[in-house]
């Protein structure tokens, strides 16, 4: 319980707090210390988990694949505006080793893959988006229905107006200094075409990743016995 208390506030307090000081205290200029900072809180619960002997460095291997593979899906598709399997592949993590590597993941991601992609002020954003996304897959991950096809696709959809919904709150303060409610609806509305591509995005690689990406995952934990939510029965 307490490790679950300093996860949560670490990763939806801390990280909000370094986002906001990170923008309106040091006016966008230093995204990539924040993104660092970013990337070592959300490692905390591992190195407190390594500490008590519950994680192993196999698993943050398997973190480090997944996020090398969502670098490559997403220049993969950099031709394709928004149709990304960064989503799916950080929700994949979190369905199976739970929602501190799903945030890890996340994070990772974003800011590995805007190496090709360009870093800014906006990656932080990007890094706390994918990040939740990953963690809330991890708690969900422990259902067992979370493996089957319609709430899969209810999971895609909902992702896809999260990411599209959290990033338009930097689409907002980049327009003006500060945060202007008509400003983000009016962004939320010009974005629903892209809102749209990440949803059936998310929709298509979670159909044909899940099973494939999440048996091997399952395979690897339960031969190492690693800490995961892979103790739920497969459906």
């Amino acid at each position: 319980m307490k490790r679950k208390l300093l996860t949560g506030i670490l990763l939806f307090l801390v990280i909000p707090v370094v986002l906001y000081v990170g923008y309106f205290l040091l006016e966008e200029k230093q995204y990539n210390m924040i993104s660092m900072c970013i990337v070592f809180i959300a490692c905390i619960p591992f190195f407190v988990r390594f500490e008590k002997r519950k994680t192993d460095a196999k698993e943050m291997m398997i973190i480090a694949v997944m996020a090398a593979l969502a670098v490559v899906g997403r220049a993969a598709f950099i031709w394709l505006p928004a149709f990304k399997p960064v989503t799916a592949i950080t929700a994949i993590t979190g369905f199976k080793l739970g929602p501190e590597a799903g945030f890890l993941t996340g994070a990772l991601s974003a800011i590995c893959s805007n190496i090709l992609f360009g870093q800014g002020p906006w990656t932080p954003f990007q890094m706390f988006t994918w990040g939740t996304i990953g963690f809330i897959a991890g708690l969900l991950g422990k259902k067992q229905w979370m493996m089957k096809k319609v709430p899969l696709i209810i999971f895609g959809i909902l992702t896809g107006v999260l990411f599209s919904f959290m990033m338009d709150i930097w689409t907002t303060l980049s327009y003006e200094n500060g945060f202007s409610l008509t400003r983000y609806l009016q962004a939320s509305v010009t974005a629903l075409p892209y809102t749209f591509t990440y949803a059936l995005s998310n929709i298509v690689f979670l159909l044909l990743l899940t099973k494939s990406i999440g048996d091997k995952i399952e395979r690897i934990v339960t031969k190492y016995g690693l800490n995961s939510n892979s103790s739920i029965k497969r459906v």
